[in-house]
C-alpha cells in the first residue's frame, strides 16, 4: 500500500511531465500555425487606415481566402 507522500510525489511528476509535453507540442506546432489570419488582419488594418480602397480590399480578400 502506498503512502500519501508517495502518491503526491507521483502525481506531481505526472503533472510536470504533462506540462513538459504540452510545452514541447506548442514549440513544435508554432511553425505550422495558420499565417492567413495574420495576413487578413493586416489587410483589414490597411483598409481601415485608407491605404487601399474597397475594390482592392475585396480582390485581396478573395485571394487570401483561397
Amino acid at each position: 500500500m502506498m503512502r500519501m507522500g508517495m502518491m503526491l510525489n507521483m502525481l506531481f511528476y505526472i503533472v510536470v511531465i504533462g506540462f513538459a509535453i504540452y510545452g514541447f507540442l506548442l514549440l513544435v506546432m508554432k511553425p505550422f500555425e495558420n499565417k492567413a489570419n495574420n495576413a487578413l488582419s493586416i489587410l483589414k488594418e490597411r483598409f481601415a487606415r485608407g491605404e487601399i480602397d474597397a475594390e482592392e480590399y475585396k480582390e485581396k480578400m478573395k485571394v487570401l481566402k483561397n
